[in-house]
């Protein structure tokens, strides 16, 4: 007999919820334990049995109501399942979260992606490339456009270093992060913590381009987990756009994973011009499910319309 069972998290066996993790067929890095103790405010959990399948719910609370939210740097979770997870399974966790969480705005996990009566799941775009050719095959996919602003990175000699220090990325990303979306420095310090832990287990690395003075132009933290590269965090300076230093960045990471069995993960985008840019070097779309749940009182429902 299945029993999807909500667990507080104190009481979760983070042993177990890691190994299920491991073992998902459609595993995220955002899954594990450690991740959302660092980026999640609160999470419980629910679980299929002995966490043969499992749900994180990351939560907060406002005005005495809960809520369930999508935590930053957290693309998608959902339920994660060591077999491949069913429409009827999905729609089991969804029918057992709690009741006293009276508004939900989440992101699921591609595999979760199914119509189920009663939840409202819309469907959002992220974009992924497979690295298992070898780079001039991938290269040679390459938009035009791409290819040109590649190639004047390349003749206003930009440098490539690896393994840069995480806080000049974040010092170039924080400003530009600040002008998409109201993130705060407690939200950037804990990503702070998830790269530290990330690089501890060697799933992190970082990159950057810098200009003929030494000034850095472009710059990415990526994570890794279940073959997936995540292109997680970019710092940009506006003087870069001139010389393609963004799209060289992204460039030299190909060539740098070329030819292994994994990802990059572009993390998006629903944003026109961030899912050209993505698909420019042959990316292909993903799709995964979002689910906005309004259970509000009435006089309080009208505020999240």
């Amino acid at each position: 007999m299945q029993q999807i069972n909500y667990i507080a998290n104190k009481d979760i066996d983070k042993q177990k919820w890691d190994d299920c993790i491991d073992h998902s067929v459609n595993g995220f890095i955002y899954g594990y334990s450690w991740y959302l103790d660092a980026m999640a405010e609160q999470w419980d959990a629910l679980v299929l049995n002995d966490y043969e399948a499992v749900m994180p719910l990351t939560y907060n609370r406002k005005y005495g109501i809960h809520y369930l939210h999508q935590p930053y740097f957290c693309a998608c979770l959902g339920v994660f399942a060591v077999q491949q997870p069913t429409s009827t399974l999905v729609q089991s966790f969804l029918n057992a979260i709690p009741k006293r969480f009276r508004y939900i705005d989440i992101y699921l996990n591609k595999n979760n992606l199914f119509p189920i009566a009663g939840y409202p799941l819309t469907q959002r775009t992220n974009y992924t490339l497979s690295l298992k050719d070898a780079y001039n095959a991938i290269a040679e996919k390459y938009r035009t456009n791409l290819k040109r602003n590649i190639k004047k990175a390349e003749q206003s000699g930009l440098t490539v270093k690896q393994n840069i220090a995480v806080e000049e990325i974040l010092s170039l990303a924080k400003e530009t992060m600040q002008r998409v979306s109201a993130i705060s420095d407690e939200q950037l310090n804990r990503f702070l913590n998830i790269y530290a832990m990330a690089e501890k287990k060697q799933r992190a690395e970082t990159l950057g381009i810098y200009g003929s003075r030494g000034e850095l132009l472009a710059s990415a933290v990526f994570l890794f987990s279940h073959r997936r590269w995540y292109y997680i965090l970019v710092g940009n300076h506006p003087n870069g756009k001139t010389s393609g230093a963004s799209h060289y960045l992204i460039d030299r990471f190909i060539a740098l994973h070329a030819g292994t069995d994994t990802i990059l993960d572009f993390e998006g985008s629903d944003v026109r011009n961030l899912a050209f840019f993505y698909s420019s070097y042959g990316a292909a779309e993903e799709y995964y499910p979002a689910l906005r749940m309004n259970r509000l009182p009435k006089l309080l429902k009208w505020l999240k319309e």
